[in-house]
């Protein structure tokens, strides 16, 4: 089973999908998720993609230990994993937590990123989901991560889905029911205790860059996404209709079609760009 370093000494869990000499896509996760958060979209994008997913510290495989988390140690963390692939650039994907950690790696590490994914996710914290994730972090230790879940599930799961796809989201994100409490509240603590200046830098990444929403998500609503697509020079934003912060289980179709056509479209650009004479006598 393979494991990566962090430069603290914990041990980071990983699995690589696809063709050795592929592009590399580095896919992150949010609050509490693990690996198989993408398991409906690594095996698609393995096709044409060498997929390297990890589970960030404090979820799944991947050491949990007691005390601070910083997400900027999360973004090391994720670095940790390309250099133990040996990957020197990869497209990165986050969703989430995941895609608050993804700008942070598209600002600290601009030289290891082709592109960047930002879906359901936001650059700074409105004193509301503040309030929303100190009240699941109190849940989760006084009362066990089964009642948070079910507190958070309505937050993650879009109406017309919810009684049809609950059940499967046993095993994504928040509502996992086998993970540790005090792993998940450290977690939460390193989203509140972000430098929301992060916001203000994203106008410094001119990277590619996909934002991606769904126009029922109430934990990360469209505003959120529209204000880091404003924010940086070089994104997209894309709204996929009736799809909730889940949106890459509840509409994992629609989710693959948008980023499988905007890797695809980064990807060529970048290749014919280092065909070029210019780029060949540099």
């Amino acid at each position: 089973m393979p494991y990566a370093r962090a430069s603290d000494g914990i041990r980071l869990h990983y699995e690589v999908l696809g063709r050795a000499g592929a592009p590399a896509v580095l896919m992150i996760q949010g609050l509490g998720a693990d690996k198989h958060g993408w398991d409906m979209q690594r095996v698609v994008l393995a096709t044409k993609y060498r997929v390297i997913a990890l589970d960030n510290r404090g979820a799944g495989r991947s050491d949990k230990p007691f005390g601070h988390y910083t997400l900027e140690q999360m973004a090391d963390d994720a670095i940790a994993v390309l250099d133990e692939v040996g990957v020197e650039r990869a497209h990165v994907v986050g969703a989430s937590m995941g895609g608050a950690i993804s700008q942070i790696v598209g600002l600290k590490y601009p030289e290891r990123v082709n592109s960047l994914t930002l879906a359901c996710t936001a650059c700074r914290n409105h004193p509301w989901r503040r309030e929303l994730l100190h009240g699941w972090a109190t849940t989760a230790t006084e009362q066990g991560m089964g009642a948070m879940a079910r507190e958070a599930a309505r937050w993650v799961i879009g109406p017309r889905s919810f009684r049809r796809l609950l059940p499967a989201f046993g095993w994504l994100g928040p509502l996992a029911m086998g993970r540790t409490a005090h792993a998940f509240v450290a977690q939460v603590k390193a989203i509140l205790d972000v430098d929301e200046s992060v916001s203000e830098q994203l106008e410094q990444v001119d990277i590619p860059t996909l934002v991606l929403v769904g126009n029922q998500d109430i934990l990360t609503p469209r505003g959120d996404s529209e204000e880091i697509a404003d924010r940086m020079p070089n994104a997209e934003l894309v709204v996929i209709s009736g799809a909730a912060h889940g949106f890459m289980v509840e509409h994992a179709s629609t989710f693959n079609k948008v980023l499988l056509e905007f890797l695809g479209r980064v990807t060529a650009m970048q290749r014919a760009a280092a065909a070029t004479p210019a780029a060949k006598a540099s």
